[in-house]
C-alpha cells in the first residue's frame, strides 16, 4: 500500500492527468487555461520526457507530466507544460524544479511552463522560488505551486464543483485527515464515491474518479467488502450499475487473485517466502502495486527487493 504522503510516478495521478488535462488547467490554473488554444489540440511527450531525464526511471520516481500546447497570443511557437506532482517534503525540490525547467528549454527552445503539485500534509513547505547569485552574477527561477492543503477551507466549493479535480482534491485532503482512522476514512470514502453519482458524470467518468479514489482511500480487507456492498446498494438505488456491476468485479476479482498468484509462485520456486510474506501477498489488494512487484522479480537479488513494493 502506497503511504498516505507519497506518489510513485505509476499511481492514477498519470492516468487521471491524461484523461482530464484541460479540467486539470482549468481548475488549477484558470489563466493558463484561457490563453491556451485548445482547438489546436495538446500533446503528453512521455517518451521525450524519458530522453531529457533518463534518470528520472530510476531510482525514487514522481510523478511528471508533460505536455504540449500553443497559445492564443498569434505566436506560433508552442509551449511545454512540466507539471509535477510532490507527495512530500524534500531536500533541493526548487532546484529540481530548476534543472527540469532549463533542461527542457534547453531541448525545445520554447517557453516552458514549470508548475508544481504539493499533495503533501506540511502546511508550510512551498517551495516555489530557485535563486543563486555569486559576483553580480545571477539567475532564479520563480514557478507557482499548488498546495492542495489550501482547498480544506473552501470545501463547500469543491463539492458544488463538477470539476474532477475537485474529487481528486477532495480525496487527497481525507486520505490524511484519515490517516489513522480506518473507520472515518470507510465513511469518507463512501461519501465521495456516492457524490460520483449524484454530478451528473458519465458512465465512464464515474469509473475513471472511482479508480482514483479507490486507489487513494485504500481499506483494510473487511472494511472494503462492508464499503463494495454499500456501494452496490447504492447503484442499485440509482439504477448505475457504473462500477460494482458483477461482470467488472468478477473481472478484477480475477486478476487480482491471478497476480498474487504468480508472484506467490515466483518468489517461492526463487527465493522462498515464509506463511507471513505468503500473507502479506495475499492481502495486498491493489493491482498497481503487484504489477511493480512482478516488475521487480525479474531483475531482483533478493526477494525483499520486491516485497518492499507491496509491504
Amino acid at each position: 500500500m502506497p503511504t498516505d504522503n507519497q506518489f510513485d510516478s505509476d499511481s492514477p495521478w498519470k492516468d487521471i492527468l491524461e484523461e482530464y488535462f484541460p479540467q486539470f488547467m482549468q481548475f488549477f490554473t484558470p489563466k493558463a487555461y484561457q490563453e491556451i488554444d485548445w482547438n489546436q489540440g495538446y500533446e503528453f511527450l512521455d517518451k521525450e520526457f524519458q530522453k531529457i531525464f533518463p534518470e528520472s526511471t530510476t531510482g525514487r520516481r514522481y510523478v511528471d507530466k508533460l505536455v504540449k500546447v500553443y497559445t492564443t497570443d498569434g505566436t506560433q511557437a508552442y509551449v511545454i507544460i512540466h507539471i509535477e506532482v510532490q507527495g512530500d517534503k524534500v531536500v533541493n525540490f526548487e532546484e529540481r524544479m530548476y534543472i527540469y525547467n532549463y533542461r527542457l528549454f534547453d531541448y525545445y527552445r520554447t517557453r516552458i511552463f514549470s508548475l508544481a503539485v504539493l499533495t503533501d500534509n506540511n502546511h508550510n513547505w512551498r517551495p516555489n522560488k530557485f535563486e543563486q547569485e555569486i559576483w553580480g552574477c545571477e539567475l532564479s527561477l520563480k514557478f507557482p505551486i499548488v498546495k492542495l492543503l489550501d482547498y480544506a477551507n473552501k470545501w463547500e466549493e469543491l463539492e458544488q464543483s463538477t470539476n474532477p479535480f475537485a474529487i481528486v482534491v477532495m480525496a487527497h485532503l481525507k486520505v490524511l485527515e484519515t490517516a489513522k482512522d480506518e473507520q472515518k476514512r470507510y465513511e469518507w470514502k463512501l461519501t465521495l464515491a456516492k457524490m460520483l453519482y449524484e454530478k451528473g458524470y458519465s458512465e465512464q467518468d464515474v469509473c475513471n474518479l472511482f479508480k482514483f479514489i479507490d486507489w487513494l482511500l485504500m481499506l483494510p480487507k473487511g472494511l472494503n467488502q462492508q464499503f463494495r456492498q454499500e456501494l452496490a446498494k447504492h447503484e442499485e438505488e440509482k439504477n448505475m450499475p457504473y462500477v460494482t456491476s458483477v461482470e467488472r468485479l468478477a473481472k478484477e476479482e480475477g486478476e487480482l487473485l491471478e497476480k498474487q498468484k504468480v508472484l506467490r509462485k515466483q518468489l517461492s520456486r526463487k527465493f522462498g517466502l515464509t506463511d507471513q510474506e505468503n500473507d502479506l501477498i495475499t492481502n495486498q489488494q491493489d493491482p498497481e502495486l503487484l504489477d511493480k512487484a512482478l516488475d521487480e522479480f525479474v531483475f531482483a537479488e533478493n526477494k525483499e527487493e520486491v516485497l518492499k513494493h507491496i509491504r
